[in-house]
């Protein structure tokens, strides 16, 4: 047991209790930050594809999936994308900008996000201890004590910093969930999402290795409930990239009385209307060429091998023997593609857990809890998941900072 007392304790190292760490140090308190694992950070070096996606040009609130919106706002207004942006470059980090908004370090691997962040750590200081599985956690009155085997520390202040549930491999394991169960809070129940979805159709395994330009529309009691446009790519078990990650969402929390729908649009920047007119311009100019060629100009040949098995047209079919109404048909399921959905990979493959901690039992401006003084919470640990681009690292940043700057002001 140490008999040191440090001003905050900061229980996990990913996102943000790193960043936490960072500005409650730059604040000049004694910091403490501990970690399951041996090495810290291993989520961030996993994001992206191995390239993290930092932030976001444009972040707002509507951007989160959450409990109470009013605290979303609140928290993102205090860092901005555009501080956490300056924050990175002064750290060292070059980014380059995508054209949807998205910020990547220029050198195209998070490893340089992470060292810029350890490379912050060391210099504040900030005490590091790895390897420090926390237990329990308790109030004296006056300080807390955070125990795991073979360590117990106090603090005067506790940030959880603990993640959720997704990617277990990088030491989520919900362990913050019981730490804030144990001080009375409520738990919104979790859910993997930003994750990829499974089908048992062999048509679409098939074309696992496909990947094409889609928009999803998600579809619940017959009505349409949200869309998402970008990258699709067949896999083995079923449909995956960004366009399916953010739309993933709607379908794991579906009720299934909702008899939800999963439709995708394989041409989105082509209008029925033109597709239809190409038809008949190369119906009259080419009628000899086969239908399967024709749409292979617009599409992998792959796909259009099944999508004409879906629509029972033959490949060997020319444009001249094409009926209209067997063109109309395979106009609308290009456009209105039905997809049958069985399942989601789970937390080993989602991106992030919605639920957590209930935001109603956190104070508005600090996410300090309202049940236990001096104790906060901040990133994945809270019930908040936004979409893919970006925004999770945001609140990841976001979060801590406004975390940090409430402890330094109560301990001021």
């Amino acid at each position: 047991m140490t008999e040191k007392t440090y001003d905050v304790i900061v229980i996990g190292a990913g996102a943000s209790g790193i960043m936490t760490a960072i500005w409650a140090a730059k604040a000049s308190l004694q910091v403490l930050l501990l970690d399951s694992r041996d090495k810290i950070g291993s989520k961030i070096l996993i994001s992206g594809g191995g390239r993290c996606n930092v932030t976001h040009r444009d972040v707002t609130e509507k951007d989160y999936a959450s409990g109470n919106p009013r605290t979303l706002r609140n928290i993102l207004r205090t860092f901005s994308s555009a501080q956490a942006v300056d924050f990175f470059r002064e750290a060292g980090l070059e980014f380059v900008t995508e054209e949807d908004g998205k910020y990547f370090p220029k050198s195209g691997s998070a490893r340089t996000v992470l060292d810029a962040l350890t490379g912050m750590l060391e210099k504040v200081p900030v005490t590091v201890e790895t390897g420090r599985k926390v237990v329990r956690v308790t109030f004296d009155g006056k300080l807390f004590l955070v125990e795991g085997s073979g360590f117990g520390f106090f603090s005067r202040t506790l940030a959880v910093c603990t993640g959720g549930l997704s990617y277990p491999e990088t030491g989520s394991d919900g362990a913050g969930y019981l730490i804030a169960f144990g001080f009375g809070h409520r738990i919104v129940p979790t859910a993997p999402v930003l994750t990829p979805l499974t089908t048992d159709d062999p048509d679409w395994k098939n074309l696992s290795g496909i990947a094409l330009p889609s928009r999803l529309s998600f579809w619940a009691g017959g009505k349409k409930v949200v869309a998402s446009e970008g990258n699709f790519l067949f896999t083995h078990f079923g449909f995956s990239g960004p366009a399916v990650l953010d739309i993933s969402r709607c379908w794991v929390c579906a009720e299934a009385e909702a008899k939800p729908e999963l439709l995708a649009d394989f041409l989105p920047e082509e209008e029925g209307e033109h597709l239809r007119e190409d038809f008949i311009n190369a119906a009259r100019d080419y009628p000899r060429r086969s239908v399967e060629r024709f749409l292979s100009a617009k599409l992998p040949e792959r796909f259009v091998g099944v999508l004409l098995k879906k629509t029972g047209a033959s490949p060997d079919m020319t444009l001249a023997q094409l009926r209209k109404e067997d063109r109309e048909y395979i106009i609308r399921y290009l456009h209105h593609c039905p997809l049958k959905i069985t399942g989601a990979l789970g937390y080993e493959k989602a991106e992030v857990t919605a639920g957590g901690v209930d935001l109603n039992g956190v104070d508005s401006k600090t996410l300090e809890s309202k049940l236990q003084p001096g104790l906060y919470f901040a990133g994945e640990v809270l019930d908040v998941d936004g979409r893919i681009g970006g925004f999770n690292f945001q609140w990841a940043w976001s979060s801590a900072v406004a975390v940090a700057r409430a402890i330094a002001k109560r301990l001021g």
